[in-house]
């Protein structure tokens, strides 16, 4: 089975995917592997993994700091790629990783590499959907699900591309900001939610702020995968991967709690 189709698979059970984040490469190029361990042991269903990039727009505080610090610890491209492949075989793996890096590294090269590292989804949050027909094109040829980004200020016309666009998730940004932890849902996560939901096939997954297991109970009634990335690098800075894999097991046990519960 490809990456791709086991990406899909993971938003084939009662309750919704849970989807770490961590940046390659923090809080250490080993700490990253354990981190990476800890999620798994904890439930996780897909790994999402962040390309270190020194520009990263759509990120907040905590995250921008583990991207400098992973960037300190010589976290390249090479590394990124290397540590999701070390994964890719346990469970699907999610790079997120800015265009202006794939771009550097060269189109055909990443896509190849991707493919070759057996990653099974790729966020671009730099890349808006009117331009990225050839790479979704590209990266699905090697087996590769191009997972873009729907926001709270998307047009429903801009819903319906990225519906067309996406062969894995979509993955919808619950404010129209940066990342960071919220205790609470932001207030219209589920009405952009609802909105993709409403013209999309490809399963929904709802990002950016999710920082409690209420918030993400909160979002398991209208989506299909939960991503996780704050609060779970603060976390880790706090107590290490066994802190932030305790606290990601208690987000999974509220997420079954809801199981079926609309979803």
């Amino acid at each position: 089975m490809g990456g791709r189709e086991r990406l899909l698979g993971a938003f084939s059970g009662e309750r919704p995917a849970l989807i770490p984040y961590l940046t390659a490469g923090y809080p250490s190029l080993e700490g990253a592997r354990e981190v990476a361990e800890a999620y798994l042991e904890s439930g996780a269903d897909v790994l999402e993994v962040g390309v270190p990039f020194s520009d990263p727009l759509a990120d907040g505080p905590t995250i921008q700091d583990t991207t400098a610090r992973a960037l300190k610890n010589g976290a390249d491209m090479d590394y990124s790629l290397g540590l999701a492949g070390e994964f890719s075989g346990r469970a699907p793996v999610v790079v997120l990783v800015y265009y202006n890096l794939v771009f550097a590294r060269g189109v055909e090269r990443f896509v190849r590499e991707a493919g070759e590292a057996g990653i099974a989804g790729v966020v671009i949050p730099d890349l808006p959907v009117d331009e990225a027909g050839d790479f979704a094109r590209a990266v699905e040829d090697v087996g590769v699900a191009f997972c873009p980004l729907a926001a709270p200020t998307s047009t429903d016309r801009r819903l319906e591309e990225i519906g067309h666009l996406a062969s894995g998730f979509v993955y919808c940004v619950s404010v129209a900001g940066v990342t960071g932890v919220r205790e609470k849902l932001p207030s219209g996560a589920v009405e952009l939610l609802r909105r993709v939901r409403a013209r999309v096939s490809a399963p929904v997954a709802l990002g950016f702020g999710i920082g409690s297991a209420e918030a993400a109970r909160e979002a398991a009634g209208e989506a299909d995968g939960i991503i996780i990335g704050s609060r779970l690098m603060q976390l880790v800075g706090e107590g290490g991967p066994e802190r932030a894999g305790r606290w990601l097991r208690e987000v999974r046990a509220a997420l079954s709690e809801v199981a079926g519960g609309g979803h």
